[in-house]
């Protein structure tokens, strides 16, 4: 992504390329709508209806849609390395870019500042948090200190037939692996984890370890954490290795593969 600059207040500030961040048609038409009904342009919203009509309410949950398929995009973006770290990209100029409004990517980006990924900067927009190799090191520790020892405790009461139902997840990742882009791998990736701990039972653990898996694919400073499709074919090799080894009940070989797979930072 080659962007563009605008200026708030004197200081550059970073635009999405015009073709980057593209999403759903969709998106457009449901914002478009709405603006629609709050400018007072809709019929439905003017009450001119005849008595065989039924008025048309205000499309609330259009609008969640809309903000939700816009975070959607801004989290891919991040993984692609389309969103840099330390730069600043403003709403209205990346609500431009998506072809809705600055509302939903405000609410969108005000969501990833809870998540840790941006922070706001008063009066211009959203900066990209940037981050070292530590930080992704201790995620990734952490990670391990919360997976490993429920999937080793999986290992030895989930039937053999659960493990086997879960073959086409792990080879979905093999496929999106395949494809290079880190951010199809992540999201592959990250329901191939979610599958194997949702057997946990513990609906807690699966959030936390979701939010973990999200905030362990954002970008390093300079972009050295993107790994090429050959890391990300390996990576995911490991889940179908898992699952052999699971469908086996060879816990050495599971207690092996579990914590290596953390300690390459996956």
């Amino acid at each position: 992504m080659t962007p563009s600059t605008e200026t708030s207040g004197g200081v550059p500030v970073k635009q999405a390329a015009q073709s980057s961040f593209r999403v759903p048609p969709q998106i457009r038409a449901s914002d478009a709508g709405r603006a629609r009904v709050e400018a007072g342009t809709d019929s439905g919203a003017r009450g001119e209806h005849t008595h065989s009509e039924v008025p048309i309410p205000r499309p609330v949950v259009q609008r969640a849609s809309v903000r939700g398929q816009i975070l959607d995009a801004l989290r891919t973006a991040l993984v692609a390395g389309e969103l840099r770290p330390g730069e600043v990209y403003s709403a209205p100029a990346l609500g431009e870019r998506f072809g809705v409004s600055a509302t939903p990517v405000r609410e969108a980006m005000q969501q990833l500042a809870l998540e840790g990924a941006v922070e706001v900067v008063p009066n211009r927009g959203f900066r990209v948090v940037e981050r070292g190799a530590r930080e992704l090191a201790e995620l990734a520790e952490v990670r391990a200190l919360i997976e490993v020892p429920v999937v080793l405790r999986l290992a030895r009461s989930v039937p053999v037939e659960r493990w086997a139902e879960l073959r086409p997840v792990a080879e979905a990742t093999v496929r999106a692996a395949s494809s290079g882009c880190p951010a199809t791998y992540a999201e592959a990736d990250r329901v191939f984890h979610r599958a194997v701990l949702v057997l946990s039972g513990n609906e807690q653990l699966v959030q936390i370890s979701e939010d973990l898996h999200r905030r362990s694919q954002w970008p390093l400073v300079g972009g050295s954490a993107s790994r090429g499709r050959a890391d990300l074919i390996a990576d995911a090799v490991e889940h179908t290795a898992l699952l052999d080894a699971l469908i086996a009940r060879d816990l050495d070989v599971v207690r092996g593969l579990v914590g290596g797979h953390f300690a390459g930072g996956a």
